[in-house]
């Protein structure tokens, strides 16, 4: 389940919803998530995608 694609995002720094490239995981309560950082700034984004 490592494929990158672009996912909308909110970064907490900007204050803004931005697309960014993550990768899918699975948190420990069992929700996929995509993980990755803003284009603009460089901090680190989530997006939960829901159970898996």
């Amino acid at each position: 389940m490592a494929d990158t694609e672009t996912y909308n995002g909110y970064c907490v720094k900007c204050k803004e919803k931005r697309d960014f490239d993550g990768e899918v995981s699975v948190s420990e309560s069992g929700r996929r998530m995509a993980k990755g950082t803003c284009p603009v700034c460089g901090t680190k984004m989530n997006r939960i995608l829901g159970k898996a």
